[in-house]
């Protein structure tokens, strides 16, 4: 199964498995039932800062990517955020289930959620249960897909 990304705007569906809102901030006009987020990882969206920096200037994506990438790494609490996420990816993908990050930007190329999914497929997980028995030589894990475009598809709290 996959890592799909998906705009909480958009319907759910069966198809999403697993819903992880990943923005830092609960999204507008949005009610906790609509979401229909499994858990909300705000400690995995990028920094106020680079949120502000960034303004989803498209020129700038790719500074944006590398600096979202260094925050992945440099903060005890995003550590532990981002393993969190990895162990219910690997859980889904041995359940045969998809894992979706839900955000709320506008493009459904160029956001955080895009780059999280992307840094997740490059960063297999690091635990027993998930080495050669579950990932056959040369098959991707976990693999990253974007919603269906005709896709008809109980958040953590905030702490």
């Amino acid at each position: 199964m996959t890592i799909r990304i998906k705009r909480v705007y958009d319907d759910p569906s069966a198809d999403d498995g697993f819903r992880v809102l990943v923005d830092r901030i609960w999204p507008r006009g949005i009610t906790k039932e609509r979401a229909n987020a499994d858990l909300w990882l705000k400690e995995v969206a990028p920094s106020t800062e680079l949120r502000h920096w960034w303004n989803h200037d498209p020129e700038q994506i790719d500074e944006f990517t590398r600096r979202y990438r260094a925050e992945l790494t440099a903060d005890a609490g995003t550590n532990a955020a981002l393993s969190e996420l990895q162990d219910h990816v690997g859980q889904n993908e041995r359940a045969g289930a998809n894992t979706t990050l839900v955000y709320s930007a506008k493009d459904p190329e160029l956001n955080q959620a895009r780059v999280l999914a992307d840094y997740l497929a490059g960063h297999p997980l690091d635990h027993p249960a998930d080495h050669p028995a579950d990932h056959p030589p040369g098959s991707a894990s976990p693999a990253v897909s974007a919603p269906d475009t005709d896709d008809q598809s109980a958040p953590r709290s905030p702490s």
